[in-house]
């Protein structure tokens, strides 16, 4: 099979690892990809977000697969023009990825759906949102509407923030506070079956102990020991499938990844948000721990042949990836600063590196070229091992003025019940 994955980040670098590994792929692409993937395919050097070129680039290398990895590219209708010129492709057309692209339309599709989740309040003027956060109090939760790259949610106790958070917005979706911890949950869709990936936990806040501004995610995990394990099941059925039928029902095919971001509350599941894409850094993790080989599982959605009783094989033991950031990420990320240590950390036994944020500078050098620069993943057979071997691994690395969280997975691994 020949396959074309676009985007440049870490989750893309992650699903050409995955993609590599697979004995059913004869060749790998990457639009434009990065320094990390270009070690394992051939990179080219295009706009993902340009339909025309998009489909232009997967006709001449005759690819049987594309698959879209950043939002802001199914948002551009790629997805739409590549099956238009009858291009399979794993991500969902601009209609329905608009369960991303617009909180208000989500949450449309879930009350239609009785998918359980927040009560909600589309604002778009001062006095709604000033209403709204009347009506639901403190933490204050506010969205942004529209795509925000993963940092377009505020939640807050300082009113204030809020209400200036909202007012730099076109449109918000202010929402009550769901208690618990969160799990990440990623389902493969064809427009009417959906099959369950492996659930895995993110750290959204920039510093240790939940600290900080949100981020696009400082780390992760797989698998989560403190979650029943009936969880899957029971997203599946209240909420993805519910979700799937839904846009279905509304001619609007769901085909790609669904993310449920979840809550595990004090009164059940709820839905925190939907994303039209594979999660990062979860993906980054979840992919690491899948034994069956991707390209197939991809193809099948993007052909509408799942297999709903389907359920993926799992390699046993742990994986945790430890997020590398930039220096004044996430506000405003430094570029250009030489990274150096990547042969020395990825000779750490059980540990790798992912591309998220890099490009080859002059004479070579690899240098930073984005807010989260590298993705650490370190593995074990367990979750204790894996995040001692990532963070073996981190220590090797150098970059001038970065950060990076130590508490990833920490409490799991100590068998507490993330809070």
């Amino acid at each position: 099979m020949r396959v074309l994955v676009l985007g440049s980040g870490g989750r893309e670098h992650a699903l050409a690892r995955a993609l590599h590994r697979d004995p059913t792929v004869t060749a790998l692409h990457c639009a434009p990809g990065n320094p990390g993937t270009a070690e394992i395919a051939d990179n080219h050097q295009l706009d993902p977000c340009d339909p025309t070129a998009v489909t232009e680039l997967a006709e001449r290398l005759r690819a049987e697969l594309v698959v879209i990895g950043p939002e802001a590219v199914l948002v551009a209708g790629v997805g739409d023009a590549l099956r238009t010129r009858g291009i399979p492709c794993f991500g969902p057309d601009r209609a329905a990825a608009r369960i991303e692209a617009s909180k208000a339309f989500a949450k449309e599709i879930m009350a239609a759906a009785g998918v359980p989740t927040a009560e909600a309040r589309v604002c778009d003027t001062d006095a709604q949102v000033e209403e709204a956060l009347d009506a639901f109090g403190p933490p204050y939760v506010v969205k942004d509407d529209g795509l925000a790259a993963g940092k377009g949610v505020v939640v807050t106790d300082d009113r204030g923030a809020a209400a200036r958070h909202a007012s730099a917005c076109e449109r918000v979706v202010i929402e009550e506070f769901l208690d618990g911890p969160e799990v990440s949950l990623f389902a493969l869709c064809d427009g009417q079956h959906a099959v369950p990936l492996l659930p895995a936990q993110d750290f959204k806040r920039a510093y240790d102990g939940d600290e900080g501004p949100n981020t696009g995610g400082m780390g992760a995990y797989t698998p989560l020991p403190w979650v029943s394990p009936d969880l899957v099941d029971e997203v599946m059925a209240t909420v993805v499938q519910p979700a799937v039928d839904e846009m279905r029902r509304r001619e609007i095919p769901y085909v790609g990844t669904l993310y449920a971001g979840l809550a595990l509350t004090s009164k059940g599941v709820r839905v925190v948000e939907f994303n039209a894409r594979f999660g990062d850094p979860e993906t980054q993790v979840v992919l690491d721990r899948l034994a069956t080989p991707l390209a197939t599982l991809l193809q099948a959605c993007a052909i509408g042949g799942l297999d709903p009783e389907f359920r993926p094989e799992w390699h046993p033991g742990s994986a945790v990836t430890v997020v590398v950031a930039a220096e004044g990420y996430p506000s405003a990320p430094v570029k250009g600063d030489e990274i150096t240590g990547l042969d020395e950390a990825a000779a750490v036994d059980g540990a790798y590196i992912l591309h998220a944020g890099t490009k080859l500078g002059g004479e070579g050098r690899l240098v930073a070229n984005g807010g989260r620069v590298l993705n650490v993943v370190g593995t074990g057979p367990d979750l204790a091992a894996a995040r001692a071997t990532a963070y073996a691994a981190v220590s090797k690395i150098s970059l001038r003025g970065s950060h990076h969280r130590s508490d990833i997975a920490l409490k799991a691994a100590d068998d507490v019940v993330p809070g």
